[in-house]
């Protein structure tokens, strides 16, 4: 689908534009401390002509047949793009954590880790995370390495996004 930058979009904003939009599709998880799992996404990138993206994920855990099973994470924050091709992004999860990332924009490719773990009392233990955005073939793939439940940091979930048309 052809992508026009907006005429409002920040200069800091450009190298992530390709982001922006509503995107949908699924994934999967895995971790040494659950079941495996299939889950739907929708994932929105909005902006308003300021120096940042708002970011919105949900996710629902779905059957082999792509069923909505039920509700799964509700994630929210802000991706702050700098000039030199940094970005600080700022996330906050329905599960009790806030994170400070910091990685870099290269393309259409985007490497984050985590500086900051912060969680509510009633969080479960997640101490480090490494994600991975990129581009391929016009479809938004993403990738999710997980420090948690004393386990070290490897592969969580993944997913294959489509931008969804806009109406005109």
């Amino acid at each position: 689908m052809p992508f026009e930058l907006p005429d409002n979009l920040h200069p800091d904003c450009v190298p992530v534009a390709w982001l922006l939009g509503t995107w949908y599709g699924n994934g999967r998880g895995e971790y040494p401390t659950i079941d495996a799992f299939q889950f739907g996404q929708e994932c929105i990138f909005t902006h308003d002509g300021r120096s940042f993206l708002h970011y919105m994920s949900r996710a629902w855990i779905v059957d082999a047949e792509g069923n909505k099973m039920r509700d799964a994470a509700i994630e929210t924050g802000f991706l702050r793009p700098k000039a030199d091709g940094s970005l600080e992004v700022l996330l906050s999860h329905q599960t009790g954590f806030v994170e400070i990332w910091y990685g870099q924009v290269e393309g259409a490719k985007i490497e984050i880790a985590t500086d900051a773990v912060a969680r509510s009392a009633s969080a479960k233990e997640y101490v480090a995370g490494h994600r991975l955005y990129g581009l391929v073939d016009g479809e938004l793939l993403w990738t999710f390495d997980m420090a948690a439940m004393g386990q070290e940091l490897q592969p969580h979930l993944w997913g294959r996004l489509v931008r969804q048309q806009t109406a005109a």
